[in-house]
C-alpha cells in the first residue's frame, strides 16, 4: 500500500518503530510540517536521518528507508518552541520525493514486505540474543532493567531487535545502520556482535575503577553523580532544569486549589530527581502534560443576547421550535442568575431531523467551543472516565479529551447515541455519565488518569437519542426530552430551498442556480428519499446538482424526466405496493428511524385450526394477535365454525426488521375480519391502537411520528384511540388539514364503520 506523508528530517536523531522520543521544534518549517499533518494525514508523519551531515542536505541526500511517525502529543513552550511526543510505527521504504510546497517535502512510500526467515534458525537467533541481553545487563547493575518485561513478552524479532537497539546506548550512526535494515536475523547478527562489544567495556570499565580508590563522602557522592548526569544531558542536548522551571511557572499561572498545587509539586520534584534514563519518566511528562494543559479557568465568553441567538438558529435550521424555545428560556435565567447551572437536554428523534446539526449551531450561536463524543456501542465506563496511571498506555477519558480539545471550561458537547450504550461485565457507563451530567455531582468530577477534581458545571451537555424507550432509565429521569418529530414532504420542500439547496450553490461556486418547482420536489422525494429526516435528500440533490453542472448540454430547468435520468430508476418500494384485496389493512408503527406505514396480511385456509404469525414479531405482538381473535370471537363478528380446521396466518411486512409494541392491536382485528368476511378495506385508510379483550383501544405512544408517516404515504384517513386526542395539538396544521383522523375508543366503532356500511 503506497502512503504519501511530509518529510521530517532529524540530524544526528534515530527513532525506529515501537521506540517514543520527545524533540523541541524552533524552525517555522517544522511547525508548519506539525500542522499540515495534524490536519491532512492523521498526524502521521515521515522521519528521515539524512545521510550527508551538510547543514542543508539535498534530496539526494535523503535514505530510501524511513519510519512513519506518530504525533502523540505537542506542546506549545513560553519560549515559542514546540514539543513534540513522537511514536515510530512502521519502517516504509521510499518511493521518490516530491516539492510540498518551496519549503516542504513530501515522500511517496510503500511497505517493505519482511523476508521470510528459517524458522529453526530465527528461533536459534532469537534465543541467542535474550541471552546476551541478560547478560549485558546482570554485568551493569547501574543500567535500568525496563527491557527484560518487554523482551519476555513479545516473540517477534522484529520487534526485539528493535526494542533492543533503542535500549542500547549505540552511537546515532549505528541506530541509522540498523533502521536501515530491513532483515531483522540480520539485525539480531549485528546485535549480538555490539552486545558483547558493550559487555567488553564494561569489564574493562570495571577494572579501571577498581584500580582507582576514591574516598567520597555521601555528599561528595551524590554531588558527582548529579553532575555527571548533567553533563550527559548537556551532551545529548537534553536541559531538564528548562523543562522543570517551564512547569513550576506554568502550575503557578493557573492557580490550582492547594491540594491540587500540591500533588503537581510533588510530581514535577518527583520528575527533577529522576535519572534521564528512567522509564517512568515518559509517564510523568505525558501526565503533567496532561494536566497542566486542562482549561481549569480558561472559559469562552458567552454571547447571552436572545435576539442574536435565535436569528443564527434560524438561520441555520428550518423549524425544531422545541429546541429554540429551550435556549431561549435559558438565555433568559441566564441574564438574570448567571450561576445558574446548565440544563441536560436530550434531543430525542429519527435519524436526519437534526440533532447534531442543531447542537453545533447552538454552540456557534452561544459563542461556545463544541465538542462531540459518540457512545453508540459504548461499554467501558473507563472511555469516559479514563484509566488509571498504573496501566500502560493510560489516557484521560473522553470527557477530559474533549475539554483539552476546546481549550475551555465551558463548552457545548454533544454526547451522541446514548440509547445505544450497552451495559455488561466492563461496567455501566450510564451510571457512569449521570455523574458527569448531573450539576450537584459534576463539580468536582475526578478523571481516573487526571485524579484531580475538574469543575464540569460549567459544561453544556446535550445529548441525542433515536428511540425515547432505549435511553437507560439511571439517566432519563435527569434529561430534559424534546422530542424531534420526521417532516412534511411540505417542510422537506422549504427545507430544500431555503437550506439544502444554497449551501450546495455556495459549496459549487455556483452563479447560475436551477430552476425546481415544488412539483419536481415532491417527486423527488416521494419518490427518491423514504426517510423521516432529511440528510438522505441532502445527498440525493448534491448528487442531482453535480450531474446537472457537469453536463454542458443539460437545462438548468429541473423536470421530472432529468430526475429520472441523472438518478436513474426509481428505487422500488415493495411495502408501498397497492393492494386492493380482502385480508389487508395498513398499520401505523414507530420506530428508531421515524413513524412508517406497515401492511399487515392475512390469510386462511384449510388446516387443523392453528395461528401462524411471521414478520419478525415480538412476544407482546403475539399476544396482539390472541386478543384480536378471542375479542372476534366473543363479540360473534363471525361463526366459530367458520376457523374451525382452518389455518390462519399472520404477517408483516418487512421480515427483516424486528417488530415489537403495543400499537397493532386494531390493525390485526382488522385484517382478520377484513379477511373472513371477504371484505375490501380500503388502501387510503391505517390504523394504529391497541384492543383489550372487551374492544376498548388504548391509548399509544409516537403518534405524531406515525400520523405523518401516514401523510408522507398518501393514507387519506387514519383510526386513532380517543384517549390520544391531546397529542393532536401538536400536529403541523397540514397534517390537520388533509388527514381525517377518527377517534375511537372502542372496536365496536370500527366495525360499524367499516362492515356494517
Amino acid at each position: 500500500m503506497d502512503y504519501t506523508l511530509l518529510v521530517m528530517m532529524l540530524k544526528d536523531l534515530v527513532i525506529l518503530p515501537f521506540q517514543e522520543i520527545k524533540i523541541e521544534l524552533k524552525d517555522e518549517i517544522s511547525k508548519k510540517i506539525v500542522k499540515v499533518s495534524n490536519k491532512k494525514y492523521n498526524s502521521r508523519v515521515l522521519i528521515v536521518s539524512p545521510i550527508s551531515h551538510a547543514t542543508d542536505p539535498s534530496i539526494e541526500d535523503l535514505p530510501n528507508v524511513g519510519v512513519i511517525a506518530l504525533i502523540k502529543n505537542k506542546l506549545e513552550l513560553s519560549n515559542g518552541n514546540l514539543r513534540l511526543t513522537l511514536r515510530g510505527e512502521k519502517r516504509v521504504r521510499i518511493l521518490n520525493y516530491e516539492s510540498f510546497s518551496s519549503d516542504i517535502i513530501d515522500a511517496v512510500t510503500t511497505d517493505i514486505i519482511l523476508p521470510k526467515l528459517d524458522a529453526e534458525k530465527e528461533e536459534v537467533v532469537k534465543n541467542k540474543l535474550k541471552e546476551n541481553l541478560t547478560e549485558y545487563i546482570n554485568s551493569a547493575p547501574d543500567i535500568s532493567n525496563s527491557i527484560v518485561r518487554t523482551v519476555a513478552e513479545n516473540d517477534d524479532l522484529n520487534f526485539l531487535t528493535d526494542a533492543i537497539t533503542t535500549f542500547l546506548p549505540l552511537s546515532t550512526k549505528k541506530k541509522l545502520e540498523y533502521m536501515q535494515e530491513l532483515n531483522s536475523e540480520k539485525r539480531a547478527i549485528a546485535l549480538i556482535k555490539d552486545i558483547k562489544q558493550e559487555i567488553k567495556y564494561i569489564e574493562l570499565e570495571e577494572k579501571i575503577d577498581n584500580k582507582v580508590e576514591v574516598c567520597l563522602t555521601k555528599e561528595q557522592e551524590e554531588f558527582y553523580l548529579k553532575t555527571k548526569i548533567k553533563e550527559i544531558e548537556k551532551k545529548l542536548g537534553i536541559d531538564q532544569n528548562n523543562n522543570i522551571k517551564e512547569y513550576y511557572d506554568k502550575l503557578k499561572e493557573l492557580n490550582l486549589p492547594s491540594k491540587t498545587n500540591n500533588k503537581l509539586i510533588d510530581e514535577i520534584k518527583k520528575l527533577e530527581s529522576m535519572p534521564s534514563n528512567s522509564p517512568e519518566i515518559s509517564v510523568i511528562l505525558n501526565y503533567l502534560d496532561w494536566v497542566l494543559n486542562l482549561p481549569w479557568h480558561t472559559h469562552s465568553k458567552e454571547n447571552l443576547n436572545v435576539k442574536s441567538v435565535i436569528n443564527a438558529l434560524n438561520k441555520s435550521h428550518y423549524g425544531l421550535n422545541q429546541v429554540k424555545d429551550r435556549i431561549e428560556d435559558y438565555i433568559n435565567i441566564k441574564n438574570i442568575n448567571p450561576e445558574l447551572p446548565s440544563p441536560i437536554i436530550c434531543l430525542v428523534g429519527p435519524p436526519g431531523v437534526g440533532k447534531t446539526t442543531i447542537t453545533s449551531s447552538i454552540a456557534s450561536a452561544l459563542n461556545r467551543e463544541f465538542a462531540k463524543i459518540s457512545v453508540g456501542g459504548l461499554n467501558d465506563s473507563t472511555e469516559l472516565i479514563g484509566s488509571r496511571r498504573t496501566y500502560l498506555g493510560a489516557l484521560p477519558g473522553k470527557i477530559i479529551q474533549a475539554l483539552k480539545k476546546c481549550q475551555t471550561n465551558n463548552p457545548v458537547i454533544l454526547i451522541d447515541e446514548v440509547d445505544k450504550m450497552v451495559k455488561d461485565y466492563k461496567g455501566d457507563p450510564a451510571s457512569t455519565l449521570l455523574d458527569i451530567l448531573d450539576s450537584t455531582q459534576n463539580k468536582t468530577f475526578v478523571d481516573n488518569y487526571i485524579e484531580e477534581p475538574f469543575d464540569l458545571s460549567n459544561v453544556l451537555f446535550i445529548l441525542t437519542a433515536n428511540n425515547i424507550s432505549d435511553i437507560p432509565y439511571t439517566l432519563y429521569d435527569r434529561l430534559e426530552i424534546i422530542e424531534l418529530s420526521s417532516y412534511t414532504v411540505f417542510e422537506k420542500i422549504d427545507i430544500a430551498k431555503k437550506y439544502i439547496l444554497p449551501k450546495i450553490y455556495e459549496d459549487f461556486k455556483m452563479k447560475r442556480k436551477l430552476t425546481i418547482k415544488d412539483n419536481t420536489l415532491i417527486y423527488l422525494i416521494n419518490n427518491y428519499t423514504k426517510e423521516a429526516g432529511v440528510r438522505n435528500l441532502g445527498r440525493v440533490l448534491r448528487t442531482l446538482v453535480t450531474k446537472i453542472i457537469t453536463d454542458k448540454k443539460g437545462s438548468f430547468t429541473v423536470t421530472n424526466k432529468m430526475i429520472n435520468k441523472y438518478l436513474k430508476d426509481i428505487p422500488s418500494e415493495d411495502d408501498n405496493i397497492k393492494i386492493k384485496e380482502s385480508g389487508v389493512v395498513n398499520a401505523l408503527a414507530y420506530t428508531s428511524l421515524g413513524g412508517k406505514t406497515l401492511k399487515v396480511e392475512c390469510s386462511i385456509y384449510e388446516g387443523k385450526g392453528e395461528v401462524i404469525v411471521t414478520g419478525s414479531l415480538g412476544d407482546v405482538l403475539k399476544e396482539s394477535i390472541k386478543v384480536a381473535t378471542s375479542y372476534i370471537m366473543e363479540k360473534k363478528y363471525i361463526d366459530s365454525d367458520i376457523l374451525k380446521n382452518k389455518t390462519m396466518h399472520i404477517h408483516l411486512f418487512d421480515g427483516a426488521t424486528k417488530k415489537e409494541g403495543p400499537s397493532c392491536g386494531v390493525a390485526i382485528t382488522t385484517v382478520i375480519l377484513s379477511k373472513v368476511l371477504n371484505k375490501t378495506i380500503p388502501s387510503d385508510i391505517a390504523f394504529t391502537g391497541e384492543i383489550t379483550l372487551k374492544g376498548y383501544i388504548l391509548k399509544i405512544g409516537g403518534l405524531k411520528e406515525k400520523l405523518i408517516a401516514a401523510y408522507n404515504d398518501g393514507i387519506k384517513k387514519v383510526y386513532i384511540p380517543t384517549s390520544n386526542e391531546n397529542d393532536l395539538k401538536e400536529l403541523p396544521k397540514v397534517i390537520i388539514d388533509n388527514l381525517e383522523i377518527k377517534l375511537v375508543n372502542n372496536y365496536q366503532t370500527i366495525y360499524e364503520d367499516l362492515f356494517l356500511k
